[in-house]
């Protein structure tokens, strides 16, 4: 097997994306600027020099001024994936070059094309099950009620509810409370009714993202009346979450790395604690864990988590953490340290179901590759590199999430 015969075979590999904002009924994007303004990619069109409020623009003018930013792009990986999904979807090729007038005519003369194609698909019944196909999507994961199911694909949404910003309220106004022993309890009733709802309902998983907390999971206080900070009566809290689904039998995805409390800009925090503050919970709690990063520097300290506890595993890559180079380097200490069942790679944050396909076909490129690349080291033989790219873009998931026969 070569290495395009090895690009070939993972694309060909079924795919569990465990994190993802589609929304049935509207799958497709509706329109060019869904999949060209996607919001990860806008930051780098603007830090090209798109204008930050360009839908206020005529349309002739914004298209003009996306096909500069884009080819302004042309070394990022995610102008990558834009540009492979209107090659692979559409058969349009996007220029990547606008330096001059006649090849700015010919980049804006692309986009014009890709406009009247996209608004051309978002009225075809089948697209959504076309792509689908194409990325090899069985399952995917959503959060919002409003979210699933997906008529267009039935039986591919999976609901798991999503609980900061009910952590995170609770906690400041137990803050100000002067019981705040009684705040808590009551706080953490409806939260385990909530995980009990959840799991009536077939959920297999609660999900919830955490700020940077002081302090750790293991030293959390025996509540009193009053006298806690926020940040102990947010540790109070995850341990009634945690117990909560330890005893309906779920997984708790945490999604760590990313604050919005050091501008109006969200941005990644590497926190060297972010991790290793929580295995007070996981020493304690039966229920699996599984940690999506949006931040590189804690990749290492989940897969030494997961190494260390049974019932933590390494999720997808989010947000700051979705780059090929941190993919790269992820794969290399997941493949070292940890059996394939207790990985997963796939965390699109895909809006439209046009970019899991692109981002789902960069991580499949990238996967292919590291495995080829081990086998000519000698480290792995064909047989093991496929199977290991199975565990990590569905099978591990499909066990995490109940969904053995997808």
């Amino acid at each position: 097997m070569d290495r395009w015969e090895m690009r070939a075979a993972v694309a060909a590999l079924p795919v569990f994306d465990t994190h993802a904002h589609l929304c049935g009924g509207r799958l497709a994007a509706r329109d060019f600027w869904e999949i060209g303004e996607y919001s990860w990619f806008h930051r780098e069109l603007t830090a090209a020099g798109y204008p930050a409020k360009a839908d206020s623009l005529p349309e002739e003018k914004r298209i003009e001024a996306w096909a500069k930013a884009f080819a302004a792009t042309g070394n990022t990986t995610l102008h990558w994936v834009v540009k492979a999904i209107f090659r692979d979807l559409y058969g349009i090729d996007l220029q990547d070059t606008a330096k001059d007038a006649a090849a700015l005519h010919k980049a804006v003369a692309a986009v014009h094309e890709a406009v009247a194609a996209v608004r051309a698909s978002a009225e075809k019944p089948d697209w959504a099950a076309e792509v689908a196909a194409k990325t090899g999507l069985h399952r995917v994961v959503v959060n919002e009620t409003g979210e699933h199911p997906f008529p267009e694909l039935p039986g591919m949404a999976i609901w798991v509810p999503r609980v900061e910003n009910r952590i995170r309220r609770a906690a400041e106004q137990a803050e100000a409370k002067s019981d705040q022993r009684r705040a808590i309890e009551e706080a953490a009733e409806s939260l385990a009714e909530l995980v009990r709802e959840a799991a009536e309902q077939g959920s297999p998983a609660i999900m919830t993202t955490l700020p940077r907390l002081e302090g750790r999971a293991n030293e959390t206080p025996v509540l009193r009346q009053s006298g806690h900070s926020r940040d102990q009566l947010m540790f109070a809290l995850l341990h009634k979450l945690c117990a909560a689904v330890e005893a309906h039998g779920l997984c708790l995805q945490l999604f760590l790395g990313v604050e919005k409390d050091w501008s109006t800009r969200t941005t990644p925090a590497n926190d060297p604690n972010r991790v290793l503050q929580l295995h007070g919970l996981f020493d304690r709690y039966a229920c699996r864990f599984e940690l999506v990063l949006g931040a590189d520097m804690n990749n290492a300290d989940a897969v030494q988590a997961a190494w260390n506890f049974p019932n933590v595993d390494v999720g997808g890559m989010w947000w700051f953490n979705f780059r090929a180079s941190t993919y790269r380097d992820s794969m290399q200490k997941r493949l070292e340290a940890l059996p394939p069942a207790k990985s997963s790679l796939i965390v699109s944050d895909a809006r439209c179901i046009e970019w899991c396909y692109g981002k789902v076909l960069l991580v499949k490129r990238l996967l292919a590759d590291f495995l080829f690349d081990q086998i000519e080291l000698g480290w792995l033989d064909e047989d093991l590199a496929l199977h290991v790219a199975g565990q990590w873009l569905h099978d591990s998931a499909a066990v995490r999430y109940q969904c053995q026969g997808s």
